[in-house]
């Protein structure tokens, strides 16, 4: 059994996506793909456009034989933890030989060269100096890395290359048996808000789709007709799309009522940031505004909004702290199709950790505010709040309803 593994967030899944699946598939000669996917949270601290029971289903659809969700307590974090949560789950299954990621810089040699550099003493001692004076992680990576190996900082400017340096790191660390295959991401830049078909960031047809909030020429051209075809049944439905606008009320009420303490507990807060988000939040009106008062130099964009979902989850430093010392728990299963039911046949010999493909068997809602929870218990029940908070940025229909976790079972399309 060989399988190559991705790790992924498909918001949505598009041609690039496609582009990657398929040199996963013709580099790794694996007959088997695993994707691990982020839930309902991205890593960059923002709600998916579309719910990860969907988004699962538009990575079967486009070829993708088996996703497994990414654990929220790893996924809404920076590039080194995001990366090594996924490398540590693909690891654990038991059937992954070979990982598959893209970068802009995709030149194996060079991206060993700098994940070997960032585990000197003095580069990490430089990055967390550049961090605590407000640079975001690539650019304190990238200073450091320059400063002490002469490493052009430039190689390292993008998220995706940032996550290839993490993968590799975490690949040395947790799992050295598995082969890495870097591939050059294809034409579309990842922040670029313009699409150019074929190949277009999934940021540019988030916000086409956003401005339209229909299916136009331009979004069709990016993305394949199987994503199309379950874009257009989400947005007839009302399941979709969420943005962060949508959870202005709720993320304002949570800091108006948490104490100065619980906002000092958030992930990320330091240096009195508690102090602001708490007045912040008393002279904002909505999300945007909130953002606009916070944002400063030593706090960028991406760093606020993590600490902002944690705040909507609950999560806390001492929370994902305990999480990093297991690792991922569980391996639980989105969808799959006939491929990855033979996969799973595998991955219930061969894991070290449970498949999860019915949720009450591991945690029932009424045990999740229980305070007796096992370490794999606590993970599963952030998970499945992560989803009940979720479904209130649904436009308003009965998807709004909570409990899906509870009810709803993985996706198998033969």
């Amino acid at each position: 059994m060989q399988a190559v593994g991705i790790i992924v967030e498909y918001n949505p899944f598009h041609n690039g996506h496609k582009w990657h699946l398929d040199a996963a598939k013709k580099q790794s000669d694996c007959p088997f793909v695993i994707g691990v996917m982020s839930g309902n949270f991205m890593q960059r601290g923002e709600p998916a456009i579309f719910d990860k029971w969907k988004r699962a289903e538009m990575a079967i659809r486009g070829g993708v034989d088996l996703i497994i969700e990414l654990p929220t307590a790893f996924v809404v974090r920076s590039a080194q933890y995001f990366a090594t949560g996924g490398i540590r789950l693909l690891n654990s299954l038991g059937v992954v030989s070979h990982i598959c990621f893209g970068a802009e810089h995709a030149d194996r040699a060079v991206l060993n060269k700098i994940a070997t550099s960032a585990e000197n003493a003095e580069v990490i001692k430089d990055l967390h100096i550049h961090l605590q004076s407000g640079s975001t992680y690539a650019a304190a990576l990238g200073k450091s890395l320059q400063s002490n190996y002469h490493i052009s900082p430039d190689i390292i400017t993008s998220p995706n290359d940032i996550l290839a340096v993490e993968y590799l790191r975490a690949i040395e660390k947790f799992a050295p048996q598995l082969i890495p295959i870097p591939v050059t991401r294809q034409q579309s830049q990842y922040s670029d808000t313009n699409i150019t078909a074929p190949f277009a960031s999934a940021t540019a047809i988030r916000h086409a789709l956003l401005n339209s909030m229909s299916i136009t020429d331009e979004i069709s051209s990016a993305i394949p007709i199987t994503t199309l075809n379950i874009i257009k049944n989400i947005l007839m439905k009302k399941r979709g799309p969420v943005t962060f606008s949508n959870f202005s009320n709720v993320i304002l009420a949570q800091l108006r009522t948490a104490s100065l303490e619980k906002l000092e507990q958030l992930p990320s807060v330091s240096e009195g940031l508690h102090y602001k988000l708490r007045d912040s939040a008393l002279r904002s009106a909505n999300i945007n505004q909130l953002f606009s008062l916070l944002k400063s130099k030593r706090y960028p964009y991406t760093r606020l909004q993590r600490i902002i979902i944690h705040s909507l989850l609950g999560t806390t430093k001492d929370q994902l702290a305990f999480f990093d010392e297991y690792g991922p728990l569980y391996a639980r299963v989105l969808a799959f199709n006939q491929q990855g039911r033979i996969l799973l046949k595998h991955i219930n010999q061969y894991s070290n950790i449970p498949v999860i493909t019915k949720t009450t068997h591991f945690l029932s809602s009424n045990e999740r505010g229980k305070d007796n929870l096992t370490p794999l218990q606590k993970m599963l029940a952030i998970d499945t709040l992560a989803s009940d908070i979720y479904s209130l940025g649904m436009p308003p229909s009965n998807w709004n309803t909570g409990a899906w976790d509870f009810r709803f079972s993985p996706l198998y399309l033969p």
